[in-house]
């Protein structure tokens, strides 16, 4: 593990159900993004991103190179070599009392070393967590002193509660981070004393049977229900499973929407945005806006009458069964409809970052970056600076 200080083809369809793809025509007016930047200075495929602050973000991949960029301008700012072989994990640390204003720490992780990181967080009291195949482990950062001259990482604690390797791991609050593994268990942990606050086996199944777990094991792939990543807001947690997305309500501790054929392949991340919105990137080279509704609550049907209904004999009453046995099964009331589809990249996308004034930042493993620009914001910056230029020259004054 390094430390760096920085001033300033299709799936099989997954969970035994054939679920269409969702398609956006064209006229995709509620999809803000309709201009790119594109930027190349990675020599292999690009798989993570980090925001520094609100202006900067780090690139970084299978040449072992980090790279830091200007999200406003694109303008490449730094590079940071030191691995030998490609980085598997990268976050980073917030600035500690110890360090000059303005600056902060990027940890990053590679497979030039024994042991495979395969992501990090920061969590409270100067500690990270990593995860390691099955493993979670804990580490403190111990700032600079007089007698240390270097920043130092000492192993506290392994937590071992998964039963195969850990792909997703992220901060749900101050309090509590969540984490998911190949087999699709979701386990949510206590942030300050590391021990489980939740855990779902298949929280994406309507009606588990005690037996899910080896039923999941022999009827299904495991890449239909592995938790490849997750976003979070004060009440959700919104799951990529496969090539589906689900939201998990905390408090309900179910899903409460959801959609099983989000892409046409594997989702590998997903950002939740303002306004209800959820952006999702895949191995198929797209990138997708979701927003989540309210699903209307459809009127009760009345019971039929009769001789034969009375009995159980005849149609209508088989007809008006069945509305209330799919909602039983489903039990979602909201659902995630595509309003956005961005097609730019010529290979999977990796990953992205959301900059709530300049963008999306995309990586991919064609080697490029992407940054997405609001089309109507970028256009009026560009009027308001074209005025401002004929201002300055005086050609808005009448000649007299």
């Amino acid at each position: 593990m390094l430390r760096w200080l920085i001033g300033g083809g299709r799936e099989p369809q997954g969970l035994g159900e054939k679920a269409a793809l969702q398609t956006i025509g064209e006229d995709q007016s509620q999809n803000p993004y309709t201009e790119l930047l594109v930027l190349s200075a990675h020599r292999d495929i690009v798989r993570f991103l980090v925001q520094l602050d609100e202006n900067r973000f780090a690139s970084a991949g299978d040449d072992g190179v980090i790279v830091v960029w200007n999200a406003q301008t694109g303008e490449k700012l730094l590079d940071l070599r030191g691995h030998s072989q490609k980085i598997t994990a990268i976050t980073a640390f917030p600035p500690l009392d110890s360090c000059e204003q303005g600056h902060q720490l990027i940890l990053t992780a590679s497979a030039d070393r024994t042991v495979g990181i395969s992501a990090l967080v920061e969590i409270p009291r100067n500690c990270v967590v990593a995860a390691v195949g099955k493993e979670l482990i804990i580490f403190r950062l111990v700032a600079p002193t007089e007698g240390l001259l270097e920043w130092d990482i000492i192993e506290v604690k392994r937590l071992l509660d998964h039963q195969d390797s850990i792909l997703s791991l992220v901060n749900i609050n101050d309090t509590s981070f969540v984490t998911g593994s190949h087999v699709g268990e979701l386990i949510i942990w206590d942030a300050l004393d590391w021990t489980v606050q939740a855990c779902e086996r298949s929280f994406w199944n309507p009606s588990p049977q005690p037996d899910a777990q080896q039923e999941i094991k022999l009827c299904q792939k495991q890449n239909d229900i592995s938790i490849n990543h997750f976003t979070c807001d004060e009440e959700n947690i919104f799951v990529a499973v496969g090539r589906g997305l689900y939201v998990y309500n905390l408090q309900l501790k179910h899903v409460i929407a959801c959609q099983k054929a989000a892409h046409d392949s594997t989702i590998l991340h997903i950002v939740r945005l303002p306004n209800r919105q959820l952006i999702s990137c895949s191995e198929d080279g797209s990138v997708r806006i979701w927003e989540v509704r309210e699903k209307q609550q459809l009127p009760a049907e009345p019971v039929p009458t009769g001789f034969f209904n009375m009995w159980g004999f005849g149609r209508v009453n088989k007809q008006a069964s069945q509305p209330v046995k799919k909602q039983q099964e489903n039990g979602t009331t909201c659902s995630l409809e595509l309003i956005g589809d961005l097609i730019g990249h010529s290979s999977s996308v990796e990953m992205f970052l959301y900059f709530e004034d300049h963008g999306l930042v995309t990586c991919s493993a064609d080697h490029l970056i992407i940054l997405w620009k609001n089309g109507e914001r970028e256009s009026g910056l560009r009027s308001i600076k074209l005025f401002q230029k004929l201002e300055e020259d005086g050609d808005l004054h009448p000649t007299v």
